[in-house]
């Protein structure tokens, strides 16, 4: 017969932490509009710099998204059920410095020996352009992963194993880019009893599927 009394191994036992620091690596905010040209001495000159200042700048006019959508009513309640069995539903937010630009759900739960970790984050750049670059970077340092086709404007997916204290524990994450908004999903588990960690196929799926329904959610914000 199962039990949950065990004691975790360390890396597992800080997942469980309700506080999480989330950062992604190379993630950056491109720079503010233009400044405008200042003034010249004459009239053609003049008018020429009004027309460039008045002009709207290619970061304001390509920053499709102004601010992060709720992330924890991003995946659906039978998702997270199906995903997470025994987490609750409504899941718990992380604290952000800033929440129009950062902002991610966590979902956890230990269920009998098998454990399940879920996180959704959207990230906001200034433009599509710094949020291409961001997702180029991440996606160069998190090699050895796939495309993920047809969501967002580009996607891409990565499992590892990894083992502690001879504990197996699968993680895959999802990046998304729709416009300026970067979206990642993690997703990953373990099984205390058997020591080992759910297959790549189930991570992996899980994971692409709780990304696409957090990017449904933005571009359904964007119509509406």
């Amino acid at each position: 017969m199962r039990s949950s009394s065990l004691p975790l191994p360390l890396a597992l036992t800080a997942r469980l932490s309700p506080v999480i620091v989330l950062a992604a690596a190379g993630w950056a905010l491109s720079s503010g509009p233009f400044a405008a040209a200042p003034a010249a001495e004459h009239k053609d000159e003049q008018k020429t710099a009004t027309q460039s200042a008045s002009a709207p700048s290619t970061s304001a006019a390509s920053k499709t998204y102004a601010a992060a959508p709720a992330p924890c009513t991003s995946v659906a309640k039978k998702t997270i059920t199906s995903l997470v069995p025994g987490a609750r539903t409504a899941g718990k937010e992380i604290a952000s410095t800033d929440a129009k630009v950062r902002r991610t759900c966590s979902w956890n739960a230990l269920k009998g020996y098998d454990y399940r970790w879920l996180d959704v984050s959207y990230e906001v750049t200034e433009s599509d352009e710094a949020a291409r670059q961001s997702y180029q970077e991440t996606v160069t340092e998190k090699s050895g992963g796939g495309d993920v086709p047809g969501v967002g404007d580009s996607g891409y997916s990565v499992v590892n194993l990894t083992t502690q204290d001879k504990q197996q524990t699968r993680e895959g994450v999802v990046l998304v880019r729709v416009s300026n908004v970067l979206v990642t999903v993690t997703y990953n588990g373990s099984d205390f009893e058997t020591k080992k960690a759910p297959s790549t196929d189930v991570i992996n799926k899980g994971a692409i599927k709780a990304a696409k329904e957090a990017v449904a959610v933005l571009e359904d914000g964007r119509k509406s």
